[in-house]
């Protein structure tokens, strides 16, 4: 197991795209300490912020978290990277493989792109998490995000496909969801916001937008599927997808071939 152990509170945003078990693998701690990761014009490299120890295996363990580490696991392709501690903006995006998992609370736009892979954030997800980024065509587009905690506004916009578990998340859930399923223990106003087709399953809502219809309460296979495939993620969710849920159809502002599933009262 590959250990970088940051020194203290970095001076500015690093970005640490490159820093991977497969990119290290092959570097000696020297070179390693050499690898770019500031964003600014001084230049700073791993070594002036982090201690290493690498010994070339496929799990790398980043010992103290920021909320300046950013694209911590971006397009990650194979392997596990563990953060004890926080993480900042664009956690996993663009991840293709391997598992990604933060102790503590991850910034905006995690899992932003990402198309394969497990992407587990203990506590809390900022805004847009799971969505897409300024100008992208979608946002999660096939891996698995979970969310202990809670989530910020606009959670899976323009997701793809995949799948987003979370606790509590805020408004604008799903908004101009093209597929993919989002479950979530509650969710704030207007879930669904322009969404074309996709799945969210919630166990308490805020407003619904106007264009959203209730098409009343069904027992459908899918659900019990759903319910068994939740399971060994969060037996919360599974338990919610199992029990009695009222349909809503929507958005039909748009192609409306999503579904919002809430628990009945």
């Amino acid at each position: 197991m590959s250990t970088l152990t940051l020194r203290q509170e970095p001076p500015e945003r690093l970005d640490l795209l490159h820093v991977n078990p497969l990119s290290l693998r092959g570097l000696s701690e020297a070179e390693a300490a050499r690898l770019p990761v500031g964003t600014s014009r001084h230049g700073l490299t791993l070594g002036d912020c982090f201690t290493l120890a690498l010994d070339g295996s496929e799990d790398l363990v980043i010992e103290g978290g920021s909320s300046r580490l950013d694209r911590v696991g971006a397009s990650l392709s194979g392997g596990r990277i563990r953060v004890v501690g926080d993480v900042g903006q664009r956690l996993g995006a663009g991840m293709q493989s391997g598992s990604v998992v933060v102790t503590g609370s991850a910034g905006p736009f995690a899992g932003s792109g990402a198309t394969g892979g497990t992407i587990t954030v203990e506590g809390d997800a900022g805004d847009h998490a799971g969505g897409a980024v300024y100008a992208a065509k979608a946002g999660l587009d096939g891996a698995t995000l979970v969310i202990h905690g809670s989530a910020g506004d606009y959670l899976g916009d323009r997701m793809r496909r995949g799948l987003i578990l979370v606790g509590r998340a805020g408004a604008h859930a799903g908004a101009r969801m093209i597929a993919g399923t989002i479950a979530a223990t509650s969710l704030g106003d207007h879930p669904g916001y322009g969404m074309r087709r996709g799945t969210i399953l919630t166990g308490a809502v805020g407003a619904l937008a106007p264009s959203f219809v209730e098409t009343g309460t069904h027992d459908l296979v899918f659900l019990r599927l759903l319910a068994r495939s939740l399971r060994p993620l969060s037996p919360t969710h599974a338990d919610l997808a199992a029990g009695a849920l009222k349909r809503y159809s929507g958005d039909l502002a748009t192609l409306g071939k999503g579904e919002l599933w809430v628990a009945a009262a």
